[in-house]
Protein backbone atom coordinates (compact mmCIF):
# COMPACT_ATOMS: atom_id res chain seq x y z
CA UNK A 1 0.00 0.00 0.00
CA UNK A 2 1.17 3.43 -0.89
CA UNK A 3 1.97 5.76 2.33
CA UNK A 4 0.72 9.33 2.01
CA UNK A 5 1.90 12.20 4.43
CA UNK A 6 -0.48 12.33 7.19
CA UNK A 7 -3.14 14.74 6.63
CA UNK A 8 -5.51 16.61 9.03
CA UNK A 9 -7.88 17.10 5.79
CA UNK A 10 -10.30 14.58 7.48
CA UNK A 11 -11.92 16.97 9.68
CA UNK A 12 -13.49 19.01 6.73
CA UNK A 13 -14.33 15.16 5.21
CA UNK A 14 -17.61 12.82 5.81
CA UNK A 15 -17.94 9.27 4.82
CA UNK A 16 -19.86 10.69 1.66
CA UNK A 17 -21.29 7.22 0.98
CA UNK A 18 -24.16 8.26 -1.09
CA UNK A 19 -21.98 10.71 -2.86
CA UNK A 20 -19.40 7.69 -3.84
CA UNK A 21 -22.06 5.54 -5.10
CA UNK A 22 -23.20 8.19 -7.32
CA UNK A 23 -19.75 8.73 -8.44
CA UNK A 24 -19.23 4.92 -9.04
CA UNK A 25 -22.42 4.40 -10.50
CA UNK A 26 -21.85 7.54 -13.30
CA UNK A 27 -18.23 6.15 -13.86
CA UNK A 28 -19.66 2.51 -14.61
CA UNK A 29 -22.15 4.56 -16.89
CA UNK A 30 -19.35 6.06 -19.07
CA UNK A 31 -18.71 8.95 -17.60
CA UNK A 32 -15.03 10.44 -17.09
CA UNK A 33 -13.72 12.02 -13.98
CA UNK A 34 -14.08 15.62 -15.43
CA UNK A 35 -17.61 15.00 -16.64
CA UNK A 36 -18.52 13.91 -13.02
CA UNK A 37 -16.47 17.20 -11.91
CA UNK A 38 -19.08 19.18 -14.04
CA UNK A 39 -22.34 17.83 -13.26
CA UNK A 40 -21.32 18.39 -9.54
CA UNK A 41 -20.54 21.86 -10.50
CA UNK A 42 -23.14 22.67 -12.97
CA UNK A 43 -26.25 20.33 -11.50
CA UNK A 44 -24.90 20.08 -8.08
CA UNK A 45 -25.75 16.31 -8.35
CA UNK A 46 -24.18 16.16 -4.43
CA UNK A 47 -27.14 18.53 -3.23
CA UNK A 48 -23.90 20.11 -1.47
CA UNK A 49 -25.11 23.97 0.31
CA UNK A 50 -22.46 25.59 -1.37
CA UNK A 51 -20.06 25.09 -4.80
CA UNK A 52 -17.62 24.87 -2.13
CA UNK A 53 -18.89 22.76 -0.76
CA UNK A 54 -19.68 20.31 -3.79
CA UNK A 55 -16.24 20.91 -5.06
CA UNK A 56 -14.84 19.37 -1.79
CA UNK A 57 -16.82 16.31 -2.07
CA UNK A 58 -16.44 16.10 -5.61
CA UNK A 59 -11.91 15.92 -4.77
CA UNK A 60 -12.26 13.82 -1.89
CA UNK A 61 -14.76 11.06 -3.43
CA UNK A 62 -13.02 11.14 -6.52
CA UNK A 63 -9.44 10.62 -4.61
CA UNK A 64 -10.49 7.77 -2.58
CA UNK A 65 -12.31 6.10 -6.17
CA UNK A 66 -8.89 6.75 -7.94
CA UNK A 67 -7.10 5.51 -4.28
CA UNK A 68 -8.53 1.49 -5.98
CA UNK A 69 -7.80 -0.22 -8.64
CA UNK A 70 -10.89 0.53 -11.22
CA UNK A 71 -12.13 -3.33 -11.21
CA UNK A 72 -13.72 -2.74 -7.76
CA UNK A 73 -17.17 -1.01 -9.27
CA UNK A 74 -18.59 -4.26 -10.96
CA UNK A 75 -18.32 -5.94 -7.49
CA UNK A 76 -19.44 -2.54 -6.20
CA UNK A 77 -22.31 -2.15 -7.82
CA UNK A 78 -23.22 -5.62 -7.61
CA UNK A 79 -22.75 -5.86 -3.44
CA UNK A 80 -25.29 -5.81 -0.92
CA UNK A 81 -25.26 -2.43 0.88
CA UNK A 82 -23.27 -3.66 4.15
CA UNK A 83 -20.23 -4.54 1.24
CA UNK A 84 -20.83 -1.13 -0.56
CA UNK A 85 -20.11 0.38 2.09
CA UNK A 86 -16.77 -1.75 3.23
CA UNK A 87 -15.61 -0.89 0.11
CA UNK A 88 -16.19 2.79 0.38
CA UNK A 89 -14.54 2.83 3.72
CA UNK A 90 -11.43 1.08 2.44
CA UNK A 91 -11.09 3.59 -0.28
CA UNK A 92 -11.40 6.33 2.57
CA UNK A 93 -8.86 4.43 4.37
CA UNK A 94 -6.66 4.37 1.26
CA UNK A 95 -6.66 7.54 0.28
CA UNK A 96 -5.96 8.60 3.98
CA UNK A 97 -2.66 6.98 5.37
CA UNK A 98 -3.54 8.26 9.26
CA UNK A 99 -7.24 7.01 8.72
CA UNK A 100 -5.56 3.98 7.84
CA UNK A 101 -2.99 3.35 10.79
CA UNK A 102 -6.00 4.42 13.03
CA UNK A 103 -7.56 1.50 12.11
CA UNK A 104 -5.02 -0.54 12.01
CA UNK A 105 -3.59 0.31 15.25
CA UNK A 106 -6.60 0.44 17.17
CA UNK A 107 -9.83 -1.08 16.00
CA UNK A 108 -7.73 -3.78 14.67
CA UNK A 109 -5.45 -4.25 18.20
CA UNK A 110 -8.92 -3.85 20.14
CA UNK A 111 -9.93 -6.86 18.37
CA UNK A 112 -6.77 -8.51 18.68
CA UNK A 113 -7.23 -8.44 22.20
CA UNK A 114 -11.07 -9.68 22.19
CA UNK A 115 -11.88 -6.01 23.14
CA UNK A 116 -14.87 -4.66 21.40
CA UNK A 117 -15.05 -1.29 23.09
CA UNK A 118 -13.59 1.98 21.46
CA UNK A 119 -13.13 4.81 24.11
CA UNK A 120 -12.51 8.57 24.09
CA UNK A 121 -8.90 8.31 25.75
CA UNK A 122 -8.37 4.94 22.92
CA UNK A 123 -8.57 7.99 20.78
CA UNK A 124 -6.46 10.64 22.62
CA UNK A 125 -3.47 8.17 22.93
CA UNK A 126 -3.43 7.21 19.30
CA UNK A 127 -2.89 11.06 18.87
CA UNK A 128 -0.51 11.06 21.57
CA UNK A 129 1.83 8.63 19.88
CA UNK A 130 1.61 10.24 16.66
CA UNK A 131 2.44 13.24 17.90
CA UNK A 132 5.59 11.86 19.26
CA UNK A 133 6.59 10.06 16.13
CA UNK A 134 5.83 12.66 13.30
CA UNK A 135 6.58 16.31 13.34
CA UNK A 136 3.75 16.57 11.47
CA UNK A 137 1.02 15.74 13.51
CA UNK A 138 3.17 17.94 16.42
CA UNK A 139 1.84 20.87 15.45
CA UNK A 140 -1.42 20.27 15.11
CA UNK A 141 -3.75 22.36 18.03
CA UNK A 142 -5.84 20.24 20.43
CA UNK A 143 -8.52 21.16 18.69
CA UNK A 144 -7.87 19.85 15.46
CA UNK A 145 -6.94 16.42 16.99
CA UNK A 146 -10.38 16.44 19.04
CA UNK A 147 -12.35 17.15 15.67
CA UNK A 148 -10.27 14.56 13.81
CA UNK A 149 -10.76 11.47 16.21
CA UNK A 150 -14.56 12.96 16.07
CA UNK A 151 -14.47 12.41 12.41
CA UNK A 152 -12.67 8.95 12.19
CA UNK A 153 -15.84 7.85 14.95
CA UNK A 154 -18.21 9.19 12.66
CA UNK A 155 -16.76 7.45 9.64
CA UNK A 156 -16.39 4.77 11.14
CA UNK A 157 -20.19 4.37 12.81
CA UNK A 158 -21.63 5.35 9.15
CA UNK A 159 -19.44 2.69 7.86
CA UNK A 160 -21.13 -0.16 10.54
CA UNK A 161 -17.65 -0.55 11.80
CA UNK A 162 -19.00 0.68 15.49
CA UNK A 163 -22.21 1.67 17.09
CA UNK A 164 -23.42 5.30 17.89
CA UNK A 165 -23.33 5.10 22.00
CA UNK A 166 -21.91 8.53 23.54
CA UNK A 167 -19.06 7.48 25.16
CA UNK A 168 -17.79 3.98 24.64
CA UNK A 169 -18.28 2.87 21.54
CA UNK A 170 -18.75 -1.28 20.09
CA UNK A 171 -16.70 -2.34 17.55
CA UNK A 172 -18.90 -4.34 15.38
CA UNK A 173 -16.68 -6.74 13.45
CA UNK A 174 -17.54 -6.85 9.86
CA UNK A 175 -18.63 -9.94 7.85
CA UNK A 176 -16.62 -9.77 4.54
CA UNK A 177 -18.53 -10.75 1.19
CA UNK A 178 -15.99 -13.54 0.08
CA UNK A 179 -16.26 -11.49 -3.67
CA UNK A 180 -14.65 -8.78 -1.91
CA UNK A 181 -11.95 -10.78 -0.03
CA UNK A 182 -10.86 -12.11 -3.16
CA UNK A 183 -10.78 -8.31 -4.90
CA UNK A 184 -8.65 -7.37 -2.11
CA UNK A 185 -6.41 -10.42 -2.01
CA UNK A 186 -5.54 -9.95 -6.07
CA UNK A 187 -5.05 -6.18 -5.32
CA UNK A 188 -2.13 -6.33 -2.71
CA UNK A 189 -5.29 -5.10 -0.13
CA UNK A 190 -5.68 -8.06 2.44
CA UNK A 191 -4.31 -5.47 5.20
CA UNK A 192 -7.72 -3.92 4.58
CA UNK A 193 -9.20 -6.72 5.96
CA UNK A 194 -6.86 -7.97 8.41
CA UNK A 195 -7.35 -4.05 9.63
CA UNK A 196 -11.05 -4.13 9.80
CA UNK A 197 -11.50 -7.68 10.90
CA UNK A 198 -8.47 -7.72 13.79
CA UNK A 199 -6.16 -10.21 12.17
CA UNK A 200 -2.56 -10.46 13.08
Amino acid sequence: MERKEYSAGAVKMSFWFIEFRKVVQLLHDGKSMDEIKALAQGENIFAAPTVLRSNQIYSTVAGRIKSLNQSFIPFFLSGDLATQKLYALIAAMAYDTLFFDFIYEVIREKMIVGSNELTDSDVRIFFKDKQQQNEKVARWTDATLVRLGRCYKTMLYEAGIIDKSKTVRTILKPIFDPELSCWLEQNDMAIYEKALTGVK
